[in-house]
């Protein structure tokens, strides 16, 4: 038994993922040796509804000044940001001389659009080398964790914020209460925060497992969302569904009775009665689901490799450390995993050490098949790998099930 995070009341893990690296922590050979793992374990609150990990290592050692995660990477998340900071502007922002802070900004990818219009904004970002592309890009960025006494330094340098902004970011941080203060001190009166994280209603439906590894301490449901919300005297006014990342939510918030509730909130709270996600029955048919995806992959794996054909890993993502340490593939299986981010190129994978390789490698010599970790970014990739496509090669794919796309 552990306790939750968020209530304090005890709560059981329903499902371990065995011993688990830092999901970003791409690693050359000398630092084997000493390579950080946890056991991974995952947790249901029955009384907050909040799904979180029994442990996290350290912030530190997770968010630094070598990490690996650049969002302007992808043209599609980049169009995704802009409609994100036009909607908070359109729809949000009434004041004359608006301020706008985001946390977790990366390499200022959203906050660049507000830059643009010339609207006041501050990014938090605490990856010292991903907060420098930001600045290097002249976004205003500060290179901090959020917490109650940055949000009262922030208020007294720029004066209280019209919008709090996050994207993938809140379910990282295992001290949400000193955040959603922050958030309480930061906000004017009629301000809102706006914040979108994968969804845990897309979790339990797609099976996708591998949107639980070291940074996202939480999955978020609107139960629990409200229910953390509530004790700071704050309520989550409008949530919209969004399609990045396998399924995500997107949540606002406001002061308690600033802003009228709309009515997607309780349609919203009573899908996810439907789905059980507030019983315990739900997340054990999760765990056995996770284990026949687990079986079935490997099975796969195993099958194609004995026709002797080769299988290249496609985008070293955080997600895929889970997936190929939890199944246990290995360089037996994959030959290496392809990527385009120069940080990665050259390292091997946490915890099973499969080389990192640049692009170009899967370019020059297509292998018969690629094993897709970039999911959430299929329709961007199938445009782009015509090529692969039209030379035979295919696809395997694990979720919302495993199968091979041709």
């Amino acid at each position: 038994m552990s306790k939750c995070l968020i209530c304090q009341a005890l709560c059981e893990p329903f499902i371990s993922f065995g011993k688990m690296p830092i999901a970003n922590g791409f690693l050359t050979k000398e630092k084997f040796e000493n390579e950080y793992f946890f056991e991974m374990k995952v947790a249901f609150c029955k009384n907050c509804g909040m799904v979180q990990l029994v442990e996290q290592p350290e912030k530190e050692k997770m968010f630094n000044e070598n990490y690996a995660f650049f969002s302007g990477t992808s043209k599609n998340m980049a169009i995704h940001f802009k409609e994100f900071a036009d909607h908070v502007v359109k729809d949000y922002i009434a004041s004359k001389n608006p301020f706008v802070v985001e946390i977790g900004s990366n390499d200022g990818i959203m906050l660049q659009n507000f830059a643009a219009q010339k609207i006041r904004h501050l990014g938090i970002e605490p990856s010292a080398n991903v907060a420098k592309v930001a600045i290097d890009k002249g976004i205003n960025t500060i290179s901090e964790f959020f917490d109650g006494e940055l949000a009262r330094k922030i208020v007294k340098k720029h004066g209280q914020a019209d919008a709090f902004l996050a994207a993938n970011v809140m379910c990282h941080i295992p001290y949400l209460h000193s955040v959603v203060e922050g958030i309480k001190i930061l906000l004017k009166s009629d301000g809102i925060a706006m914040f979108e994280d994968p969804y845990l209603g897309d979790f339990i439906e797609n099976t996708t497992y591998d949107q639980i590894y070291d940074e996202h301490v939480f999955l978020f449901s609107l139960f629990s969302i409200r229910y953390l919300f509530e004790q700071h005297e704050m309520e989550l006014i409008d949530v919209e569904p969004q399609e990045t990342h396998g399924g995500s939510m997107r949540y606002v918030i406001a002061h308690r009775g600033a802003r009228p509730v709309s009515k997607n909130v309780f349609s919203q709270l009573e899908k996810e009665k439907k789905l059980g996600l507030d019983k315990e029955i739900t997340y054990d048919n999760f765990r056995k689901n996770c284990e026949e995806s687990r079986d079935a992959l490997m099975s796969l794996l195993k099958d194609i490799k004995k026709q002797g054909k080769r299988i290249v890993g496609y985008a070293a993502t955080s997600k895929s450390t889970t997936v190929i340490n939890y199944c246990g593939i290995t360089t037996e299986h994959l030959e290496f995993i392809s990527d385009t981010t120069p940080i990665k190129q050259g390292k091997t994978s946490p915890g099973a050490h499969i080389p990192v390789r640049p692009y170009q490698e899967f370019l020059n010599n297509y292998p018969e098949y690629a094993l897709l970790f970039a999911y959430n970014h299929s329709k961007e990739i199938m445009a782009k790998e015509k090529g692969f496509m039209s030379s035979g090669g295919k696809w395997i794919v694990y979720v919302p099930k495993v199968q091979v796309l041709k």
